[in-house]
């Protein structure tokens, strides 16, 4: 083996000695950090991942204290109002209200504590309030037909109400959902109750805010990364718990898990990372349940990643190496590939070798040489160039557009002696635009220009046609002379007489105006207009990245509006 090594290694060129010695000396140093940051990181993997697990317990128990401060905020509300406690403190009954002939300030008050209660609550944070009065009246956010709130008298917690001191509340949960529409969604439902009293009459009535489980599943549901979460009440009992909780929780388990101080917990024969923390308001424990490997596995991919990234840079400063000993070493092989790619036709590669030794100046000849052999091929390709050039000149010469010019302008001439002046201005405008169809020279005219061109267009379609056409101009000083393509705006104005006015007579109104860097030109017609799906399609054919090409309809007014605008650096 040792012989077989030595004859590789004596048979490689000088090149390819350097080159195996310096990976040689990279390689090593790489694969022995690799192997002491292995080992240094197995530790830190266990308190990475219960970290990252009590990062995301305290955002949720965040979430979960703010839901449980807006009901409480409603309690208070309720308890605190003025003109709540007036009502709730009404000395006289309903019946008795009716017998003494205030039914109507009965009403009135009914009216503004529904109002009340109403508007409390957001919409979107749903809360199903209760309020029971000693009197017995009672006032709620929701029908009477969901449920019976009378009902809430037979509760077992309903006889701790009274007891309960100062602003003290007592929190339900899990409950049975009593509002009938939510059944089949929530199945159970939380809430908070507090006494209503004062220091005179003492307890007056009693408020209940309940919100729906599905508030409390989507915290535990957004707030984790695909972990196990749930909610136990002070007796251990499971309120709610996310979606990724797919294994039955019985009653044992919450046990356990209530009273586990570890960080680590066997349930069901699999160990679980298990961090909870309490809810200061409630009293309640969030506990999140990982898989202890899954929790390992995702901060070791981590690690996984780093250690990636590392092998990477190790391997893109190996090429590098390579990359540059081989620049150093190779320009023999470099002016042979040079040559064969001149020789399959690529005059463009020039060699970069540079010193003073033999090779750069090989270099350097080889060089002059393509330069010369690529003027040459420059100058052939001019010569046809300007030979084509000259064939097309001539062709395009038969015909002199000054002598068309001339010969309208004598036609002008001619019927403007007879007194035909409509004639001779058509004459006029055919000869403005063929002069500035055929100048070649005008590739990029004012805009003042291009608005002339169209007036004699519109002159030309009004006398070859029955119906007249009225052009209206509403621009703006500063526009007349930016400079656009020539004849931009015919085509448009020709779609707008054909399609928008169905050739029939109309107005046309083309709107310009300036604020840097942007151009917009607007034609509007007061024809037919399109249908919207028509609309749609036509957008959809004329995107351009290069222009913001827009077409609108404007429903209020029978018109279609045609915008083209440009986007133009000052």
């Amino acid at each position: 083996m040792k012989t077989r090594v030595i004859h590789f290694v004596s048979s490689l060129s000088f090149r390819d000695k350097v080159l195996l010695i310096a990976i040689t000396c990279l390689i090593l140093p790489a694969i022995t950090t690799f192997t002491v940051y292995n080992y240094l990181t197995k530790d830190a993997v266990k308190e990475q991942a219960i970290s990252s697990a009590q990062n995301e317990l305290k955002l949720t128990n965040e979430y979960l204290k703010k839901e449980f401060e807006d009901m409480l905020y409603t309690l208070n509300f309720i308890q605190l109002d003025t003109e709540l406690n007036t009502i709730f403190k009404y000395p006289s009954s309903y019946s008795s209200a009716l017998e003494s002939g205030t039914e109507y300030d009965e009403f009135i008050n009914d009216q503004k504590v529904q109002q009340k209660l109403d508007t409390i609550t957001l919409l979107d944070q749903k809360a199903y309030v209760t309020i029971l009065l000693n009197n017995g009246k009672f006032y709620t956010n929701y029908s009477f037909h969901e449920f019976n709130p009378l009902e809430l008298k037979n509760e077992p917690w309903f006889k701790i109400l009274s007891r309960l001191k100062g602003y003290r509340s007592i929190w339900i949960a899990p409950q049975p959902t009593m509002i009938i529409s939510e059944r089949k969604n929530n199945p159970f439902q939380l809430s908070v109750a507090r006494p209503l009293r004062d220091s005179i009459q003492g307890v007056y009535g009693y408020a209940v805010v309940t919100v729906m489980e599905n508030r409390i599943i989507d915290i535990l549901n957004s707030e984790n990364t695909g972990h196990s979460m749930i909610l136990l009440n002070e007796r251990n009992n499971l309120i709610a718990k996310n979606q990724y909780f797919d294994w039955k929780l019985t009653k044992d388990v919450t046990e356990e898990l209530g009273r586990n101080t570890s960080d680590v917990m066997t349930i069901n024969g699999e160990k679980y990372l298990i961090n909870s923390r309490e809810l200061s308001i409630t009293g309640w424990k969030l506990i999140s349940l990982n898989p202890y490997e899954n929790a390992i596995s995702k901060i070791n991919a981590i690690f996984k990643r780093v250690f990636l990234v590392q092998a990477l840079a190790y391997v893109l400063f190996l090429i590098l190496l390579v990359y540059l000993l081989r620049k150093i070493l190779n320009r023999l092989v470099d002016l042979k590939n040079l040559a064969k790619k001149v020789q399959k036709g690529d005059l463009s590669v020039r060699s970069e070798a540079k010193g003073n030794d033999e090779i750069a100046t090989l270099s350097t000849s080889f060089n002059l040489m393509l330069d010369k052999v690529n003027k040459v091929i420059e100058e052939n390709t001019l010569t046809e160039t300007r030979k084509r050039q000259a064939e097309l000149a001539m062709l395009q010469a038969q015909i002199n557009p000054h002598f068309l010019f001339n010969v309208l302008n004598s036609i002008r001439m001619k019927v403007m002696m007879k007194g035909d002046y409509d004639s001779a201005g058509m004459l006029s405008s055919l000869s403005k635009l063929l002069r500035m169809t055929i100048d070649k020279h005008k590739g990029m005219i004012p805009f003042h220009e291009e608005l002339a061109i169209n007036k004699d267009y519109i002159r030309l379609m009004n006398m070859r046609k029955r119906h007249k056409i009225e052009l209206k101009m509403e621009v703006s000083i500063e526009t007349s002379n930016i400079k656009l393509p020539r004849l931009v705006l015919q085509p448009i104005i020709e779609n707008a007489i054909i399609h928008g006015l169905n050739e029939q007579e109309g107005h046309i109104l083309i709107k310009a105006h300036y604020i840097s860097p942007t151009f917009t030109i607007e034609i509007e017609d007061n024809g037919t207009g399109m249908r919207k799906e028509h609309l749609t399609r036509i957008q959809e054919r004329l995107s351009n990245p290069g222009e913001n090409l827009q077409l609108k309809v404007n429903e209020t007014r029978d018109f279609q509006v045609l915008a083209y605008q440009m986007s133009m650096k000052e």
